[in-house]
């Protein structure tokens, strides 16, 4: 299925914010965010299957990342969700489906607990709700490191994080495509996001989201199917999806599993 594809820019809080919108304006929308030294083309396949689908896809590129403008570090993670507002309230559309992966996950929970009334359902892929000092303190370390030496010192460390070197190795025309990403990520734009994850604790909150919720996650993410384990618990109602032999990006790394997933949390 062709769909028509639009690369729009919206005026945000701290500079444009890039979007890529597949589908029939009238369709059902689903807005797609993405991790930290990523950006929207890691939704590539799953935009285009949602559009094949009879969904409008809205793809945004967070600050700093990918085609928006970065703003000066810090933000918090409240500042990337009014991103979301702000370009949903700019393409009139009332409420959204939400898929966020990672970062993109975190400010989706942001999102579920202070603007349910914008939400159809929520989709939240390998991400924390909160940063305890063991999970913000490497953060401190990556930041320094961008600020001497610029976001090309981190990509492949980051990339061999998600997909480990087994998968890189084979599969070089991935790896290529996510270092020069990550390469091409401002520094303002991944510091200020780094700050936003080391600030964030929604767990408190996690109660409170009354929206249908989905729970996405690799099952060798590392320490992350517990923690989207705990946070299942205390969404009332969250269904969790353990895709198995993934890492951080399950949707690139096993697409088909992830793809099943995603189409279920839809039906």
């Amino acid at each position: 299925m062709t769909t028509n594809t639009q690369h729009l820019r919206i005026p945000g809080p701290a500079g444009d914010i890039a979007l890529t919108v597949q589908g029939a304006t009238d369709a059902p929308a689903v807005f797609m965010t993405h991790s930290i030294l990523s950006s929207s083309m890691m939704w590539d396949e799953q935009a285009a299957l949602l559009a094949a689908h009879g969904f409008r896809t809205i793809r945004a590129d967070t600050r700093g990342h990918g085609n928006s403008q970065s703003g000066k570090a810090p933000y918090t993670m409240g500042d990337l969700v009014a991103d979301t507002v702000a370009a949903l309230d700019a393409l009139k559309i009332e409420r959204a489906h939400y898929i966020g992966l990672s970062l993109g996950g975190m400010s989706g929970l942001g999102l579920g607990i202070a603007h349910a009334n914008r939400l159809l359902s929520l989709c939240i892929c390998d991400a924390r709700a909160d940063a305890p000092p063991a999970v913000a303190a490497p953060w401190d370390e990556r930041i320094a490191i961008a600020l001497k030496e610029g976001c090309a010192a981190l990509a492949q460390p980051t990339i061999e994080r998600w997909f480990g070197k087994a998968f890189l190795d084979a599969n070089p025309a991935v790896a290529d495509r996510f270092r020069d990403t990550a390469s091409k990520t401002s520094v303002d734009g991944f510091i200020g996001s780094a700050r936003a994850i080391q600030g964030m604790d929604y767990v408190a909150q996690l109660s409170g989201i009354s929206t249908r919720t989905t729970l996405i996650v690799g099952a060798n993410d590392g320490p992350l199917p517990q923690a989207m384990k705990d946070i299942q618990a205390l969404i009332p109602g969250a269904a969790l999806e353990v895709i198995p032999g993934s890492g951080h990006l399950p949707n690139i790394d096993n697409p088909q599993a992830f793809n099943a997933a995603m189409l279920r949390h839809f039906a």
